[in-house]
């Protein structure tokens, strides 16, 4: 069960840009990384399904309430990235946004959350559509509910 804690402790993506900017990300407080030409970024942590391990990675997000949205596009890949998967197996993640860290409870967004919220993260990147377009699947959207 990943808590915010877990956001020092954890392993990095194994994509070197994507690792790199988290430990900037979480080196300055989440001054340097959260925002860049109006996009914000989050530090998400989740349990390895396998390992048992805390695991972290930078993601875009928006925001629905007191939500904070995430997409799992995997740049358009036909399979899900390994954070989804892992959230899937264990819902308890820990988050960073800017300086705040917190735990929270992860989902799927159903169906009726889904178009709103796709429309509303395609605006924010709008590569998403691109994504979109690339696979078969259809891209989750995950949402953080803090606790």
């Amino acid at each position: 069960m990943a808590v915010a804690d877990d956001l020092d402790r954890a392993t990095d993506s194994q994509w070197d840009w994507v690792a790199d900017q988290t430990r900037r990300y979480l080196a300055s407080g989440g001054t340097d990384g959260h925002e860049s030409n109006g996009v914000y970024t989050l530090v998400l942590a989740t349990t390895g399904r396998r390992t048992g391990q805390p695991r972290r990675t930078c993601l875009i997000y928006g925001t629905s309430g007191d939500d904070f949205v995430v997409v799992a596009s995997k740049g358009g890949a036909d399979q899900d990235p390994e954070w989804l998967k892992n959230l899937l197996a264990e819902p308890s993640v820990g988050v960073q946004v800017g300086p705040r860290r917190f735990t929270a409870r992860a989902r799927i967004a159903s169906p009726a959350e889904r178009e709103p919220l796709w429309t509303q993260m395609a605006r924010i990147f709008p590569l998403y559509e691109e994504y979109a377009q690339k696979t078969d699947r259809v891209i989750p959207i995950v949402l953080l509910t803090p606790r």
